[in-house]
This record gives C-alpha cells, structure tokens and sequence, in this order.
C-alpha cells in the first residue's frame, strides 16, 4: 500500500541503506547507524525511521533487536514511490578539502547525479578518500530528503574525462577567466525547446581547480561539439562558489528535470 501523505512521520529520522526494501524485509545496521539511531538520536527501540536505497523508495520501519551494537530494521509500511531522475553531471578539478566536502554536499542538495574528479595540473587528487566521499553524499542525500545517492566516480585524468563524456550530454565548462556566453543564455539554448513532450537533454558542468586550469590544458576543448564555454559573471568566484552558483542556475531554467515515478 502507498502512502503518499507521510507528513506525520516526518520527523523519524531518515537512513540510506544498502539492502532491499519490501514489507517485513528486516534490516541489519551496522556499527556505525546503529550508535547514530541509539546514541546520537536517542531513538528507543520500536521507534520509527524512514529508510531508503536508490531503488525502492521512502519506507517506514522500526527498529529492534537487542543487540545495541547492530539493531535491526522491521520494514512496514512504503511512505513514497522512487523517482527516476537524471540530474546534472559535474566534473572538478580537485580543491582542498573542505572545498571538496561542500562541493559534494551542496551539489548533492542541488540535484547532481554524478560527481566526476578531474585530475589536473594544479588539482590535488592525491587528497581523495573514496570512502569518505561516499559517506558525504549519502548524509547530504539523507539530509535534503533525496531517494538516491549521487554517484562519485573515480579520478579521471582530463584528456580521458574529456574522451569518455557521452556527447549526447551537454557540457558547460565554466571558463574562470570570463570567456563564454552567459550561463543563461547558454542554458536557455538548451532547455528551450517548447515541445512540452520532449525530455530535456542531460547537460553537466565542468569547474577548474583552485587556481584555474594550467596554460594548454584545454586546448582545443571548444571544438568538441559537446561542448559550451559558459561564463558565470565579472567577478573571480572559488571553485565550490562556482559549483553551486552553476547548478543553482542550471535548475533553476532546467525545471530540476522531469521526474518519471518508478513503482517500488
């Protein structure tokens, strides 16, 4: 049974989970969820919490078991239906961390679907941690009450990022020294179309390091035919202001893509 109007579990806390999610499916939680529902929250056994996995959608369970260090989920009830989305993409060049870290966390809240780290001449790619990229999206995706977790791709050198771009999606590279057509009017181009049945095309995003792109890096990049140079305004913006100062833009005039509901 679907319930759409879940407003009143609102405030149970909400999980991403790497397991199926049907009625009276039991979940078990590691370690790490486990002291974050029983210590960090407080949420006593047979409380409720919202659970979801990129696949099934928003479901109401209940947690059990006595074990403290590894508590289990009793899936009940499903609160709403996946959506199928096909977000923005954005490439990078890597900053420092906390750049990185608000990157991730905002372009997760604004509806990336995946993030690409681009290795550069003045990125610092040494710096990733697989592992703890994973984990700042999913609490950003749990945060801003998303059903699906951004992809975050391993570090790719930019001539072969740039050789593997699918060229059916659209790629705005937000030039750092004010070259290019206005974001909008670029986005405008392509969002445009006023057939109200046609899907809109997939578009992505790519920022330069913290200190921009290194001389010849990009040459001939604007002779992919995939390929706009966007401009983003007369100031010098840091990496991660560009970031979101692109994809708030890009969503705004995208609409946010047209979501198509899956059935769990």
């Amino acid at each position: 049974m679907i319930d759409n109007d879940h407003t009143e579990h609102s405030t149970a806390p909400r999980l991403f989970v790497d397991a199926t999610l049907a009625p009276d499916a039991v979940v078990s939680l590691g370690p790490e969820q486990t002291h974050y529902l029983l210590r960090v929250m407080r949420r006593p056994i047979g409380s409720e919490v919202q659970v979801f996995n990129s696949r099934d959608g928003l479901w109401l369970a209940q947690i059990g078991g006595q074990d403290r260090r590894r508590a289990q989920l009793a899936v009940k009830t499903n609160l709403q239906k996946q959506r199928v989305t096909d977000g923005p993409w954005l490439a990078f060049g890597v900053p420092k961390r906390p750049a990185l870290e608000m990157i991730l966390q905002k372009g997760t809240e604004l509806g990336v679907s995946q993030f690409i780290p681009v290795a550069t001449q003045r990125s610092l790619s040494e710096r990733i941690n697989p592992e703890r990229l994973e984990r700042i999206v999913i609490e950003a995706a749990e945060q801003c009450e998303r059903l699906d977790v951004p992809a975050v791709m391993p570090i790719w050198r930019l001539a072969d990022f740039l050789q593997q771009w699918p060229p059916e999606r659209a790629l705005l590279w937000c030039d750092e020294r004010g070259g290019g057509v206005p974001i909008a009017e670029a986005l405008d181009d392509l969002f445009g179309d006023d057939d109200e049945d046609a899907l809109p095309r997939p578009w992505g995003l790519m920022i330069g390091p913290e200190g921009g792109f290194a001389a010849g890096e990009l040459d001939g990049l604007e002779e992919l035919p995939f390929v706009t140079r966007v401009a983003l305004g007369p100031r010098i913006l840091r990496a991660e202001t560009a970031a979101i100062a692109a994809l708030a833009i890009g969503q705004s005039i995208a609409g946010d893509g047209d979501l198509q509901v899956r059935e769990p």
